[in-house]
Protein backbone atom coordinates (compact mmCIF):
# COMPACT_ATOMS: atom_id res chain seq x y z
CA UNK A 1 0.00 0.00 0.00
CA UNK A 2 1.36 3.40 -0.95
CA UNK A 3 1.26 6.06 1.73
CA UNK A 4 0.25 9.67 1.48
CA UNK A 5 2.01 11.48 4.29
CA UNK A 6 0.37 14.23 6.29
CA UNK A 7 3.14 15.55 8.56
CA UNK A 8 0.87 18.28 9.94
CA UNK A 9 -1.23 15.57 11.62
CA UNK A 10 1.76 14.09 13.40
CA UNK A 11 2.91 17.53 14.48
CA UNK A 12 -0.60 18.40 15.69
CA UNK A 13 -1.01 15.19 17.70
CA UNK A 14 2.51 15.35 19.17
CA UNK A 15 2.18 19.01 20.09
CA UNK A 16 -1.25 18.53 21.63
CA UNK A 17 -0.13 15.47 23.59
CA UNK A 18 2.90 17.37 24.92
CA UNK A 19 0.67 20.26 26.05
CA UNK A 20 -1.81 17.82 27.59
CA UNK A 21 0.94 15.91 29.41
CA UNK A 22 2.37 19.16 30.74
CA UNK A 23 -1.08 19.98 32.14
CA UNK A 24 -1.68 16.35 33.21
CA UNK A 25 -4.92 16.23 31.21
CA UNK A 26 -5.96 14.56 27.97
CA UNK A 27 -5.92 16.32 24.61
CA UNK A 28 -9.72 16.67 24.79
CA UNK A 29 -9.67 18.27 28.23
CA UNK A 30 -6.86 20.57 27.14
CA UNK A 31 -8.87 21.76 24.12
CA UNK A 32 -11.99 22.13 26.25
CA UNK A 33 -10.13 24.27 28.80
CA UNK A 34 -8.88 26.67 26.12
CA UNK A 35 -12.45 27.96 25.66
CA UNK A 36 -11.84 28.74 21.98
CA UNK A 37 -14.63 26.51 20.75
CA UNK A 38 -14.76 27.47 17.08
CA UNK A 39 -10.98 27.27 16.69
CA UNK A 40 -10.93 23.90 18.46
CA UNK A 41 -14.04 22.71 16.56
CA UNK A 42 -16.07 22.23 19.74
CA UNK A 43 -19.71 22.35 18.66
CA UNK A 44 -21.62 21.85 21.89
CA UNK A 45 -21.13 21.65 25.65
CA UNK A 46 -23.63 19.73 27.74
CA UNK A 47 -23.71 19.01 31.46
CA UNK A 48 -21.79 15.68 31.25
CA UNK A 49 -20.40 15.51 27.70
CA UNK A 50 -19.32 17.77 24.87
CA UNK A 51 -19.21 17.40 21.09
CA UNK A 52 -16.14 18.16 19.00
CA UNK A 53 -15.43 17.67 15.31
CA UNK A 54 -12.67 15.23 14.48
CA UNK A 55 -9.76 17.28 13.12
CA UNK A 56 -8.74 14.30 10.95
CA UNK A 57 -12.16 12.94 9.91
CA UNK A 58 -13.03 9.75 8.09
CA UNK A 59 -15.82 11.75 6.39
CA UNK A 60 -17.18 15.29 6.56
CA UNK A 61 -19.20 15.75 9.73
CA UNK A 62 -17.22 13.16 11.74
CA UNK A 63 -18.06 14.08 15.35
CA UNK A 64 -16.74 12.91 18.69
CA UNK A 65 -18.80 12.81 21.88
CA UNK A 66 -16.49 13.15 24.86
CA UNK A 67 -17.42 12.90 28.55
CA UNK A 68 -15.86 15.57 30.76
CA UNK A 69 -14.61 12.80 33.05
CA UNK A 70 -11.39 11.31 31.69
CA UNK A 71 -11.82 7.54 31.68
CA UNK A 72 -10.40 4.76 29.52
CA UNK A 73 -13.32 2.32 29.73
CA UNK A 74 -17.05 2.72 29.20
CA UNK A 75 -17.93 0.93 32.43
CA UNK A 76 -15.94 3.54 34.39
CA UNK A 77 -18.59 6.14 33.49
CA UNK A 78 -21.56 6.76 35.74
CA UNK A 79 -24.99 5.71 34.54
CA UNK A 80 -25.83 9.39 34.11
CA UNK A 81 -22.79 9.91 31.87
CA UNK A 82 -23.67 6.82 29.81
CA UNK A 83 -27.21 8.14 29.37
CA UNK A 84 -25.83 11.56 28.38
CA UNK A 85 -23.74 9.90 25.68
CA UNK A 86 -26.80 8.04 24.34
CA UNK A 87 -28.89 11.23 24.28
CA UNK A 88 -26.07 13.12 22.58
CA UNK A 89 -25.69 10.45 19.88
CA UNK A 90 -29.33 11.09 19.00
CA UNK A 91 -28.80 14.86 19.06
CA UNK A 92 -25.70 14.65 16.84
CA UNK A 93 -27.42 12.42 14.30
CA UNK A 94 -30.21 15.00 14.02
CA UNK A 95 -27.76 17.86 13.49
CA UNK A 96 -25.80 15.90 10.89
CA UNK A 97 -28.98 14.86 9.06
CA UNK A 98 -30.11 18.49 8.92
CA UNK A 99 -26.74 19.88 7.83
CA UNK A 100 -25.32 17.16 5.58
CA UNK A 101 -28.11 14.71 4.60
CA UNK A 102 -26.14 11.46 5.01
CA UNK A 103 -27.49 8.09 3.93
CA UNK A 104 -26.34 6.35 7.13
CA UNK A 105 -23.96 6.44 10.10
CA UNK A 106 -21.14 4.50 11.72
CA UNK A 107 -21.18 4.97 15.50
CA UNK A 108 -18.71 3.43 17.89
CA UNK A 109 -15.86 3.51 20.37
CA UNK A 110 -12.30 2.25 20.14
CA UNK A 111 -11.44 1.27 23.71
CA UNK A 112 -7.70 0.88 24.16
CA UNK A 113 -4.77 1.29 21.79
CA UNK A 114 -5.14 -2.33 20.58
CA UNK A 115 -8.69 -1.47 19.46
CA UNK A 116 -7.47 1.52 17.47
CA UNK A 117 -7.91 4.32 20.00
CA UNK A 118 -5.75 7.31 19.07
CA UNK A 119 -6.37 8.92 22.47
CA UNK A 120 -6.90 5.87 24.68
CA UNK A 121 -6.74 7.79 27.96
CA UNK A 122 -10.03 9.62 27.30
CA UNK A 123 -12.96 7.56 26.01
CA UNK A 124 -14.94 9.11 23.17
CA UNK A 125 -17.67 8.06 20.77
CA UNK A 126 -17.25 8.47 17.00
CA UNK A 127 -20.22 9.47 14.86
CA UNK A 128 -19.33 9.16 11.20
CA UNK A 129 -21.89 10.14 8.56
CA UNK A 130 -21.90 7.91 5.48
CA UNK A 131 -23.19 8.35 1.94
CA UNK A 132 -23.94 5.78 -0.72
CA UNK A 133 -20.78 5.53 -2.80
CA UNK A 134 -18.63 7.58 -0.37
CA UNK A 135 -15.85 5.10 -1.02
CA UNK A 136 -14.71 6.04 -4.50
CA UNK A 137 -11.73 5.20 -6.67
CA UNK A 138 -9.25 7.26 -4.60
CA UNK A 139 -9.05 4.85 -1.63
CA UNK A 140 -9.13 1.89 -4.02
CA UNK A 141 -6.51 3.03 -6.51
CA UNK A 142 -4.50 5.61 -4.60
CA UNK A 143 -5.21 4.67 -0.95
CA UNK A 144 -6.18 8.31 -0.43
CA UNK A 145 -9.31 9.74 1.19
CA UNK A 146 -10.74 12.91 -0.36
CA UNK A 147 -13.04 15.13 1.69
CA UNK A 148 -15.34 17.44 -0.28
CA UNK A 149 -15.15 20.49 2.02
CA UNK A 150 -12.94 22.04 4.68
CA UNK A 151 -13.60 21.63 8.40
CA UNK A 152 -14.64 25.26 9.01
CA UNK A 153 -17.33 25.04 6.30
CA UNK A 154 -18.69 21.84 7.84
CA UNK A 155 -18.51 23.45 11.30
CA UNK A 156 -20.63 26.35 10.01
CA UNK A 157 -23.21 24.00 8.50
CA UNK A 158 -23.48 22.01 11.72
CA UNK A 159 -23.77 25.17 13.85
CA UNK A 160 -26.58 26.42 11.57
CA UNK A 161 -28.39 23.08 11.94
CA UNK A 162 -27.93 23.22 15.70
CA UNK A 163 -29.31 26.76 15.84
CA UNK A 164 -32.28 25.80 13.65
CA UNK A 165 -32.93 22.76 15.83
CA UNK A 166 -33.03 24.86 19.00
CA UNK A 167 -35.36 27.42 17.35
CA UNK A 168 -37.68 24.67 16.13
CA UNK A 169 -38.05 23.16 19.60
CA UNK A 170 -41.27 24.32 21.20
CA UNK A 171 -40.26 23.01 24.59
CA UNK A 172 -37.02 22.33 26.47
CA UNK A 173 -35.82 18.93 25.22
CA UNK A 174 -33.32 18.50 28.03
CA UNK A 175 -30.34 19.91 26.13
CA UNK A 176 -28.64 20.58 29.44
CA UNK A 177 -29.25 17.02 30.61
CA UNK A 178 -26.43 15.64 28.54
Amino acid sequence: MDRMWSPWRSAYVSEAKERALADDVSLFTQLLNEETDEENLILWRGKHVFVIMNRHPYNNGHLLIVPYQEVKQYDALTTTEQQAIAATIDRCMGWIREALSPDGFNIGMNLGRAAGAGIPEHLHVHIVPRWEGDTNFMPTTANTKVLPEDLQTTYGKLRAAMDASSRDSTENTGSEAA
